[in-house]
């Protein structure tokens, strides 16, 4: 049996629990307040949250959570199994309703990510990846299920730009290798790594900081199993469940580590 099959089938279980409340603000209203960090939170994300971390500590009780919605006790430190969870990636997306939010749901073990899922409620279809399993595309509407990979070209390149972060340093990268990025395009939170993965476009930078771990865990292992990279300007690769969970120095996401463009 596939390891960690249990984990993963209750990942997406818990995460279309919390698609179907998203969407119900989504359809229904919801009210905005700003965090101290000055970013907006919902309902939606809140209820969510609550949801995904009750489901998998019933399943799961021994293992840690670090979310964004809740408080951090910094317990999880002790703990060799860690879920890192957004419950609403893109709430600034959410609440323009532009469709481009995700719920991302991360297992961490000894800081390294061994299985990820990113649900893109609006579209009814998600991404998920066990480490060494590959990464696979589901979409609900038709019911099919295909196991995706990066693209394979290092010329002619597509840039996915965020929809509300698109710093000057990132425009100057783009600019300085316009030889070889000859498309840009937008589109909001985890989307453009799962776009990444599926061979859709090719790289994507985040050199600002701002960035938590529960931006980037869940994504990160669908990228590598499909093939591609999520590299710090350094070139290393981030690690997870740290103390400090902020991500200061940005990140590039690429198909080929020939585009490692910097």
């Amino acid at each position: 049996m596939m390891e960690l099959l249990d984990e993963l089938t209750k990942a997406i279980e818990a995460g279309l629990l919390a698609k179907e409340k998203i969407m119900y603000y989504y359809n229904n209203g919801f009210h905005v307040e700003i965090k101290e960090d000055a970013s907006p939170v919902t309902e939606a994300d809140k209820q969510a949250d609550k949801i995904i971390h009750d489901y998998l500590l019933k399943y799961f009780p021994d293992y840690g959570f670090l979310t964004e919605e809740s408080d951090d006790d910094h317990s999880r430190l002790e703990k060799e199994y860690v879920w890192i969870i957004d419950p609403l990636d893109g709430t600034k997306d959410f609440v323009k309703r532009d469709g481009e939010f995700t719920t991302n749901i991360a297992l961490c073990k000894n800081h390294e990510v061994v299985l990820g899922v990113v649900i893109v409620p609006s579209k009814n279809i998600y991404f998920y990846a066990i480490k060494g399993q590959g990464s696979y595309k589901v979409d609900l509407n038709n019911k099919t299920k295909i196991k995706i990979h990066v693209s394979n070209k290092t010329e002619d390149l597509t840039c996915l730009r965020s929809v509300f972060h698109f710093s000057d340093e990132e425009k100057r990268m783009i600019s300085k290798h316009s030889n070889k990025i000859k498309h840009i395009e937008a589109a909001g939170s985890s989307l453009k790594a799962c776009l990444i993965a599926e061979g859709k476009a090719e790289i994507s930078y985040r050199l600002s900081p701002g960035t938590k771990e529960w931006d980037t865990a869940a994504f990160q292992i669908i990228v590598f199993e499909a093939g591609g990279l999520v590299l710090k300007p350094n070139k290393e690769i981030m690690k997870y469940n740290r103390l400090d969970v902020y991500n200061k120095e940005g990140y590039i996401i690429i198909n080929n580590i020939k585009n490692f463009l910097l």
